[in-house]
C-alpha cells in the first residue's frame, strides 16, 4: 500500500524528526512499545501518532510546566528591577532609564506569561518571596544607596541565567509553535539585557569559556558548561584558524541550562 500522500500532507517541520526516527528504527534502533504495537496492527496513522510521541514526548502538561517555570524566573527579575529602580539613590541618574526599561520589559514578560497560562486554562503560579541577599551570601544588600556595584553584579547573574534558561526549555515546546515563538521573543530580549548589563559593568557583551568574570563564587554554576566547543557533534575549535581559537569558539555559542540547573541557581534567592 502506498502511504506517501499521507506523509506529504503533514507539516515538513514536524515530519523531519519523525522520519529520522523511523529510519533509525529501520536500522535497528529501539522503538517504544506503542510504536511496535501500532505497526503490528498495520495502522500507519496510529503508528505515525505513536512515533511522533516517541520522538517528541511533549504534552500540554510539559508546555505548562515550562510556562510556569519561565514565569517564576520572570517574577524574580521583575521584582529585582522594580525594587532597584525604586531604591533611593541606588542607581546613578545616567543609568536609571536603562534599568527602568529593563524593569518594564520584565514586568511585561510576567503579564504575557500569565496571560498565556490563563489562556491554556491553567492558573499562573504565585509569585514567590525572594531573598536578594542569596541566603546571606550578599549580607546587607538592601537596594540602598552605595550598593550599585552589587546590584549590577546581580543583574548580570540573573540575565545570564535567563538567557541559558530559556534556551534549555526550547526543546520542550517544539510541538507548540505559538508558545515556542513567544518564548524565543522573550529569550532574545533577555540576551539584549545581559549584553547591556555586562557592558555597563565594563565587561564584554559575551561570555568567554566558563568565566564568571568578577562575580561571587556562588554564581559559578551560571557559567559552568559555557566552555563547550562542540556543536552538533562537531568540534568547532578544530576547524582551522580565523575563529579566535578556543576562547573565540566559546564566545560564539551560548549553552543551555536544564531546569534542574536553573532551579539550583535560583534556590538561594527564594526565601
Amino acid at each position: 500500500m502506498e502511504h506517501t500522500p499521507i506523509l506529504n500532507s503533514l507539516d515538513p517541520e514536524m515530519m523531519e524528526p519523525i522520519l529520522s526516527r523511523r529510519d533509525a528504527i529501520a536500522k535497528g534502533a529501539t522503538a517504544s512499545s506503542k510504536v511496535v504495537a501500532a505497526l503490528a496492527l498495520g495502522s500507519i496513522p496510529i503508528a505515525l501518532g505513536a512515533l511522533a510521541k516517541d520522538v517528541y514526548g511533549q504534552t500540554p502538561a510539559d508546555v505548562l510546566d515550562v510556562l510556569q517555570f519561565a514565569l517564576t524566573l520572570e517574577y524574580l527579575e521583575a521584582e529585582f528591577y522594580t525594587r532597584g529602580v525604586a531604591g533611593s539613590g541606588l542607581i546613578p541618574a545616567a543609568d536609571v532609564t536603562i534599568f527602568t526599561n529593563i524593569r518594564n520589559h520584565e514586568n511585561t514578560h510576567v503579564t504575557a506569561l500569565q496571560g498565556i497560562i490563563t489562556g491554556k486554562g491553567a492558573t499562573p503560579v504565585a509569585k514567590p518571596t525572594f531573598d536578594f541577599t542569596a541566603k546571606g551570601a550578599l549580607a546587607g544588600f538592601s537596594f540602598s544607596s552605595g550598593q550599585y556595584a552589587t546590584f549590577q553584579a546581580l543583574a548580570q547573574a540573573f540575565e545570564d541565567t535567563g538567557v541559558r534558561a530559556y534556551k534549555g526549555q526550547a526543546g520542550r515546546l517544539i510541538n507548540d509553535k505559538a508558545v515556542l515563538t513567544a518564548a524565543l521573543t522573550i529569550h532574545s530580549v533577555e540576551a539584549r539585557h545581559a549584553s547591556e548589563v555586562r557592558r555597563l559593568r565594563g565587561l564584554k557583551g559575551w561570555i568567554t569559556g566558563s568565566s564568571r568574570d568578577d562575580l561571587p563564587s556562588f554564581t559559578q554554576p551560571i557559567y559552568d558548561g559555557e566552555d563547550n566547543v562542540t556543536q552538533a557533534g562537531l568540534n568547532i575549535s578544530g576547524l582551522g584558524s580565523g575563529n579566535g581559537g578556543t576562547a573565540g569558539v566559546t564566545e560564539a555559542f551560548d549553552e543551555p541550562l536544564t531546569k534542574a540547573q536553573v532551579l539550583a541557581i535560583a534556590a538561594p534567592f527564594l526565601a
